[in-house]
C-alpha cells in the first residue's frame, strides 16, 4: 500500500515498491507460493501501468496542441512539484510551468491555458489509471497468496 504514495509524490517509483513486496515475499516468506500466472499478469499489468500513464499525457497534451517544451515543462513540474507545496505542487507547479512554457513558444494566453489544463487532465486521468492498476496487482497478488 505504500506504492500509493507515489501517485502523489511522482518521484516515487510506485510500481518497483510492488515489485519490491512480490518479491520480498518470494524470497523472504514462501518461494512457492505465486504461481507463473500471477507473475505473468503482474508483468503486464506493470507494462500497462506505463502504457496508461504515457498514452494519457500523449493524448490530452497533443489533443490541445501542447509542445515538445510544454510537455518537459510538465515533467520537471512534477519533479518539482513534489517537494514545493505537498502534495498540491504536483498540480498547481506543472500548471504553471506548462502555461509560461507555451505562452513562451508565442501561442496566446488563451491556448497556453487550454494546453496547461491538459496537461493538468493528462496527469490526473494517468493518477486514476495507475492507482487502478496497483490495486488490481495487489489485487493479483493477494489472490494468489491467501488462495
Amino acid at each position: 500500500m505504500f506504492s500509493f504514495v507515489g501517485l502523489v509524490y511522482p518521484i516515487i517509483p510506485s510500481v518497483l515498491l510492488i515489485w519490491a513486496g512480490v518479491v520480498l515475499y518470494h524470497f523472504g516468506i514462501n518461494p512457492n507460493e505465486l504461481s507463473w500466472l500471477s507473475w505473468t499478469m503482474l508483468a503486464l499489468l506493470t507494462i500497462v501501468l506505463f502504457l496508461a500513464d504515457y498514452l494519457a499525457n500523449l493524448h490530452f497534451v497533443d489533443k490541445a496542441g501542447g509542445s515538445k517544451w510544454g510537455m518537459r515543462a510538465a515533467t520537471l513540474g512534477l519533479i518539482i512539484g513534489s517537494f514545493v507545496i505537498p502534495p498540491f505542487g504536483v498540480i498547481i507547479v506543472p500548471f504553471v510551468l506548462v502555461l509560461i512554457t507555451e505562452m513562451l513558444q508565442k501561442k496566446s494566453f488563451l491556448e497556453s491555458t487550454k494546453v496547461a489544463f491538459a496537461t493538468l487532465i493528462a496527469f490526473l486521468s494517468g493518477t486514476v489509471a495507475k492507482a487502478v492498476i496497483q490495486l488490481i496487482m495487489i489485487g493479483v497478488f493477494a489472490f494468489d497468496v491467501i488462495f
